[in-house]
């Protein structure tokens, strides 16, 4: 169930690069610096939308989960845990796929975004655990950050000890934010201000 639940937000994060680059070749983007509004509202604007339509979404696999079966054993101060560390994944993913979205050129391209992203729980251990896997993709699978989140919801929502999982998830979340607000100011500058 975690494991849908962050492919299903990967999907839905990534098609902000979409949105940004249909703005930016639409003119939108334009008209709203002629009011004197600058790149990071805009763009903010983009994640919110984003981060309401993901929970919007998470909340129907939710649904449809219970509806087949799955049943936490979450308190509810996991549960708060847990919708916590996803909506600190999916605000991370949808402000990486701003800065995508500045960085191509067209809605396509940006599209080619949507798969990488909807890739990277495959290699986790989303759907198996990550010692089944080959040797050679084992060290990617158990240290990157979809694995840190999916082991991190997976084990709140199942009422088992997490241990650093969680703040090690919480750090990557926050770290991609980081990375992607800095990078998506700089790439909106030299965009749209060029």
């Amino acid at each position: 169930m975690p494991g849908v639940l962050l492919l299903c937000a990967g999907f839905g994060s990534a098609s902000t690069a979409q949105a940004v680059t249909e703005d930016l070749k639409g003119g939108i983007i334009d008209r709203f610096r002629s009011l004197d509004i600058g790149g990071t509202p805009i763009l903010a604007g983009h994640v919110l939308a984003s981060t309401a339509r993901n929970l919007l979404a998470t909340s129907l696999v939710f649904a449809l989960s219970f509806a087949i079966g799955f049943r936490p054993a979450a308190s509810p101060a996991d549960w708060l845990a847990a919708v916590g560390l996803l909506v600190a994944y999916i605000t991370a993913l949808s402000w990486l796929s701003a800065a995508v979205g500045l960085l191509v050129r067209s809605p396509e391209a940006a599209g080619g975004f949507t798969f990488f992203i909807s890739f990277l729980p495959y290699p986790s251990s989303a759907f198996v655990p990550t010692d089944t896997m080959p040797s050679w993709l084992q060290g990617f699978a158990t240290h990157q950050p979809v694995t840190q989140v999916i082991e991190a919801v997976r084990g709140l929502l199942l009422g088992h000890p997490i241990g650093a999982t969680g703040w090690v998830a919480l750090a990557w979340c926050a770290g991609i934010t980081a990375v992607a607000v800095a990078a998506a100011g700089l790439l909106f500058r030299r965009r749209v201000l060029a």
